[in-house]
């Protein structure tokens, strides 16, 4: 009897990456969505999906715009936990990462009916692709590392 385990097997699955990225996708809108209304909270203003979608909201100029490049830098931290929870593999983080992202951009082009074009939207993912990226494989590479425990029952003397 050969024993050729492998820790993780290099299967191709195309249903657990499939529901890998739609389940990274809620968590990443849901926890924006989130984050968007803690700020509309404190600021008192209206929440409407054109603070997630559309890219003029993403300004430097005034504090709302800027609070809400707050909400989108507080979205990439918790985007690692769930790049953590969810995917659990260092080697994932980016790809996963940029397959959220690539998403996110389509569904502003979509929404707004033409490529978002200003500097501070390309920017601030930029910045939240690097954050949740970096952060993400932090805590898978945490995880990985764990020293593994080997009891094999109680010692004996012989």
């Amino acid at each position: 009897m050969t024993m050729t385990g492998q820790f993780r097997s290099n299967v191709w699955d195309p249903l657990l990456i499939s529901s890998q990225i739609v389940s990274l996708q809620c968590v990443f809108y849901v926890c924006l969505g989130v984050w968007i209304a803690a700020v509309d909270f404190i600021i008192g203003t209206g929440r409407s999906s054109d603070q997630i979608f559309k890219y003029e909201v993403l300004q430097f100029k005034d504090a709302t715009g800027r609070l809400i490049m707050g909400a989108y830098i507080l979205n990439s931290l918790t985007g690692a936990l769930g790049l953590w929870y969810i995917v659990q593999r260092t080697k994932l983080c980016l790809d996963f990462t940029a397959t959220v992202h690539l998403l996110h951009f389509l569904a502003c082009w979509v929404y707004n009916g033409f490529c978002p074009h200003t500097f501070s939207w390309w920017l601030v993912n930029l910045i939240c692709i690097i954050l949740m990226t970096v952060l993400g494989e932090f805590l898978c590479m945490r995880s990985e590392l764990k020293a593994i425990p080997l009891n094999m029952g109680p010692k004996t003397d012989l």
